[in-house]
C-alpha cells in the first residue's frame, strides 16, 4: 500500500515551474534531453531526432483500457500519445505517430493542463505520458497549471526506456510511476534495430535511476497502481530481445521484485519485414521461453499482463 497522495502535490510551491524553466534552458544548444544529444537549439524551434521544437504535438488522448490492468483498472488509464520519438525502431507499432506521419496538435503548457484534467473527470486512475521523453519540460510546465487546478492523480512516465539520467532528474518526486520498455541486452541489435547502439547503456542507467527514484510498484487496495516501476519487455522473434539478459539485469541489478510485463504481442509492422526474423510473429514456445528464462533469472513478477 503507498499514499493516495501523488508526488508532485507534495513538492514545494513554485517547484514544478521551476523545473519546467530548467527543462526549457536543456532544449538550448545541444539539446541534452535524452542520449541522442543533437546538436540542436531547439528553444529556436530547430528540430533533432525527434522532429519535435519548444512545443509538444499531442496526437490523442483519451481513457485506455488496453494498459497492463494495474493501470487501467476499472476506470482506464488516461493516456496522452504524444507526437515523434528520439528512437528510429524498424518494427514500431505506432509509427504513423512515432515517424511523424501523423499531424497531431502543438498545444502549449495550458491546453496541455486542460487535457490532463480532463482525463481526471472523465474518472482515469492516472495520467499517462506516452513517449514523454522529448516534451518533458512542456509537461512540466502544463504539470504545474494542472496540479493548481485540482489534478490529483498518479503520473505514469510511459517511456521507451532511451533516457538521460541527468534529465530524468527533472522528475524526481513528479512521476509516481514509471513505465519504461527494456528493449535490448545487445548493442548491435540495438543499432541494427532502433539506429541506437548505445541503448542497452542508457536503458540500464535509466531503470536503475527510476526504481532509486519509486521503488517496486505499490498497488491500492483495488489493485490499481500508485506508485513504483513497471517495466515492459518485447519478445522479439529469435530472441532478438535478449529475454534472459534483460532479466538477469533486472533481478540482479534492479530488484528481483520488479514487476515485468513480458508482451507477447509483437506482430510486424512499419519496416519489419525488411529485417528477418522480424518479418513474423513470436511462435508460442519463443514466448514461453522468455517468460520461463525471466522467471529463471530471478524475476518473481514476470508475468504477461
Amino acid at each position: 500500500m503507498t499514499s493516495n497522495h501523488p508526488g508532485y502535490l507534495r513538492l514545494a510551491s513554485g517547484e514544478l515551474a521551476s523545473r519546467a524553466r530548467e527543462g526549457m534552458r536543456r532544449l538550448g544548444k545541444p539539446c541534452s534531453l535524452c542520449p541522442r544529444r543533437c546538436r540542436v537549439d531547439r528553444s529556436r524551434g530547430q528540430h533533432g531526432v525527434c522532429r519535435t521544437g519548444d512545443r509538444a504535438i499531442v496526437a490523442s488522448y483519451g481513457p485506455h483500457f488496453g494498459e497492463e490492468r494495474p493501470l487501467v483498472g476499472s476506470q482506464g488509464s488516461g493516456t496522452i500519445f504524444f507526437a515523434h520519438c528520439p528512437l528510429r525502431c524498424v518494427y514500431c507499432q505506432n509509427a504513423d505517430i512515432s515517424s511523424g506521419g501523423a499531424r497531431g496538435v502543438v498545444v502549449e503548457p495550458p491546453a496541455l493542463a486542460r487535457i490532463m484534467l480532463r482525463l481526471q473527470a472523465q474518472g482515469c486512475h492516472n495520467v499517462n505520458l506516452v513517449t514523454p521523453t522529448h516534451v518533458t519540460p512542456m509537461i512540466l510546465a502544463a504539470l504545474a497549471i494542472a496540479a493548481d487546478a485540482g489534478l490529483a492523480v498518479p503520473l505514469v512516465y510511459n517511456c521507451s526506456g532511451y533516457e538521460s539520467v541527468d534529465a530524468l532528474g527533472l522528475l524526481e518526486g513528479v512521476v509516481d510511476i514509471y513505465l519504461p520498455d527494456v528493449k535490448y541486452a545487445d548493442h548491435e541489435v540495438s543499432r541494427r534495430l532502433s539506429r541506437a547502439p548505445d541503448y542497452p547503456h542508457f536503458s540500464q542507467a535509466a531503470v536503475r535511476e527510476m526504481h532509486r527514484q519509486v521503488g517496486d510498484l505499490q498497488v491500492d487496495d483495488k489493485g490499481v497502481a500508485r506508485k513504483g516501476l513497471l517495466v515492459r519487455h518485447l519478445v522479439l522473434p529469435g530472441g532478438l530481445g535478449g529475454t534472459p539478459e534483460v532479466a538477469r539485469f533486472l533481478a540482479q541489478e534492479v530488484s528481483p521484485a520488479t514487476v515485468c510485463n513480458v508482451m507477447a504481442q509483437y506482430r510486424p509492422a512499419h519496416r519489419a519485414r525488411a529485417f528477418p526474423p522480424l518479418d513474423r510473429c513470436v511462435t508460442p514456445g519463443e514466448y514461453a521461453r522468455a517468460l520461463a528464462a525471466a522467471r529463471a533469472a530471478g524475476l518473481s513478477r514476470a508475468v504477461g499482463l
